[in-house]
């Protein structure tokens, strides 16, 4: 499964950015998360980990394996027979819009069984995700 939910959100790339990576407050924004709990301390960054409860998912715990600081940034996690990629992507397009691009893409055996419910969730939760940060940021 690889998906895509884009948003154009007409605010400063900083402030996006900002919200994206605060993302222990994710929960104020969209109902696809009903918490998320950082399991480190200091900047938002490469290693960084926190534990993301979502509804109808079992909680999981999210690697930041990738991070261009105000530009992106993709995290990991792995379970038994499942491996998640989520990324987070900003281009500021001019005129004072950024294009928000959220992703995500799961391997593994246990995905393939699981895939048909796994990606209506998916699909639904971006949509959320994406909505949500657009309404946070331009509100």
């Amino acid at each position: 499964m690889n998906l895509q939910q884009s948003a154009e959100i007409r605010a400063e790339a900083t402030s996006i950015w900002a919200t994206l990576v605060d993302v222990e407050r994710w929960s104020e924004w969209t109902r696809s998360i009903d918490k998320v709990e950082r399991l480190d301390h200091g900047a938002f960054g490469i290693g960084s980990r926190a534990r993301v409860h979502q509804p109808r998912i079992p909680v999981a715990v999210w690697t930041v394996t990738e991070f261009e600081p105000g530009r992106s940034f993709t995290w990991v996690s792995e379970a038994f027979g499942i491996r998640s990629v989520a990324t987070h992507r900003l281009e500021p397009r001019g005129g004072g819009t950024v294009s928000v691009t959220l992703g995500f893409a799961q391997t593994g055996w246990l995905a393939r069984l699981v895939r048909s419910r796994a990606e209506k969730i998916t699909r639904e939760y971006l949509a959320l995700e994406a909505q949500g940060l657009k309404r946070r940021c331009e509100g």
